[in-house]
């Protein structure tokens, strides 16, 4: 048996290890209806509130947010703001319910604010918020953590993805005592400066600034390639022999898009770090736990030499990690010279909440529910727009997904810049009246959750039929 990436026309070897599919039953699933009738949402569909509140923001933070999707440029008009989140839905300050398929940009995998994870957070906050000292929570998590990764032998708790790569990368520059380091266009490892790189064209070209404020010098050891481009790759590792410390990759691209590897990429990435003395470096932080309870690594029976992960090892609180071999990670102070800290890493909220998630995703069945509602929603989107006359396709693993506005197959960003942008902000305010609330850039990927219901992913298929019917 294969699992199907939907729209690619890839398949990767089902693990026997795998559950079979059982509905998780769980109280936070499907227990938040639509309130209204879909045309009655729509008639009084109104964003008046956010407009003004958004207005009101912009005097006071940059762009008026504090990440920069946030702000909706991608798709025009102002950001709805939101009041509150409950399961698989959410509810903007004007009073209208969407389903939610952003997910706080992946952590809700079990659904918002799911009643466990309260009760367990609140329990833990009687003993205190933060204690910048060592508590037993972090060896609880780290546990599971080491557990279900399989490149993890060892594990450091940060605050963010962004903090976790910026530890990963200077980990592989002390290991292997070298500084060059290849990532890939499209990829995203956070704000740091190394990783804010434009891909350059050629064999030999070094990154260069992608943001004001980024010197030269911070990215002069960055080199790039085009995802799923192994032929450059080998030509960057002869072109600089013996100088390049490892390869960082988001193992399925999300923040280009949902693009998954071409079948032999991962393979051929493995053998040529291994020949040339380089370390390989999975950026979990949006996969991790996602896409199997091990990861995108479990999934594809590839083991990395380090690992970053974060968003649903929090439970929707601020988190990240990095691991790897023991090796390699007894490089980091104090075990070893490397120094990285954080006043508030492995802080016992953050703690709590994912070892609370983790617990719930061990379940049987989660997976096989997850793959299930997300392949139904993204093959009914797709034959949806395809019916309607438009070019588009899409794919998913596990609960993660997207799709763009064009004929396909996307391989790498140089394929998504291709998608119509402008048919996706039309598509995307179209289904936000109709109720349901995507990412705000065709340059994002999807997250579905435990909570996510049947009647969930029709609703969404239904409203899809209508907008791709307008636009």
């Amino acid at each position: 048996m294969a699992t199907p990436i939907a729209g690619v026309g890839l398949s990767w070897p089902s693990k026997s290890s795998r559950r079979p599919f059982s509905n998780p039953s769980r109280s936070s699933r499907s227990s938040v209806k639509m309130a209204v009738s879909v045309e009655e949402k729509k008639k009084n569909f109104s964003i008046q509130k956010s407009e003004e509140a958004f207005d009101a923001a912009k005097e006071l933070m940059p762009g008026g947010v504090n990440s920069p999707v946030r702000a909706f440029k991608s798709v025009g008009g102002q950001p709805i703001v939101i009041d509150s989140v409950k399961g698989s839905h959410m509810w903007d300050i004007d009073g209208n319910e969407y389903v939610d398929y952003v997910g706080s940009w992946g952590p809700a995998i079990i659904g918002h604010a799911d009643d466990e994870v309260l009760a367990a957070l609140a329990e833990t906050m009687k003993k205190g918020t933060s204690f910048g000292a060592p508590c037993l929570l972090e060896n609880v998590l780290a546990e599971m953590v080491i557990s279900a990764v399989p490149s993890i032998e060892m594990v450091r708790f940060v605050n963010s993805g962004t903090e976790a790569c910026m530890g990963v990368l200077r980990l592989a520059r002390a290991f292997t005592r070298r500084e060059k380091i290849i990532k890939f266009e499209g990829c995203y490892h956070g704000h740091a400066d190394p990783f804010l790189v434009k891909a350059g064209s050629g064999v030999a070209t070094l990154g260069l600034p992608d943001s004001p404020g980024v010197p030269r010098g911070a990215t002069y050891n960055t080199l790039t390639s085009p995802f799923n481009d192994i032929s450059t790759v080998e030509n960057l590792f002869s072109t600089h022999k013996g100088e390049i410390a490892g390869v960082i990759l988001e193992p399925v691209v999300g923040n280009s898009g949902f693009i998954p590897p071409k079948p032999e990429f991962l393979n051929a990435l493995h053998s040529i770090t291994r020949e040339n003395g380089a370390l390989l470096i999975f950026d979990e932080v949006m996969t991790g736990f996602r896409l199997s309870y091990g990861g995108a690594q479990e999934y594809f029976g590839m083991t990395p030499d380090l690992t970053t992960l974060g968003k649903i090892i929090g439970g929707g609180l601020p988190v990240g990690a990095y691991g790897g071999r023991r090796e390699i990670m007894e490089m980091v102070a104090p075990a070893g010279p490397m120094y990285q800290a954080g006043t508030l890493s492995g802080n016992p909220l953050a703690m709590t909440a994912g070892i609370q998630t983790l617990k719930r995703l061990k379940e049987p069945g989660t997976y096989e529910y997850l793959s299930k509602i997300t392949s139904e929603l993204v093959q009914g989107i797709v034959d949806s727009g395809k019916r309607a006359g438009h070019a588009i396709c899409g794919g998913y693993i596990g609960g993660m997904f997207g799709f763009f506005f064009t004929e396909g197959p996307v391989y790498n960003f140089g394929d998504a810049k291709k998608c119509d942008t402008a048919k996706f902000a039309r598509f995307y305010w179209g289904m936000l009246e109709e109720g349901v609330y995507f990412a705000p850039s065709q340059f994002e990927a999807g997250f579905t959750s435990l909570a996510h219901s049947a009647d969930d992913i029709q609703h969404t298929i239904a409203a899809a039929e209508k907008v791709f019917r307008k636009i």
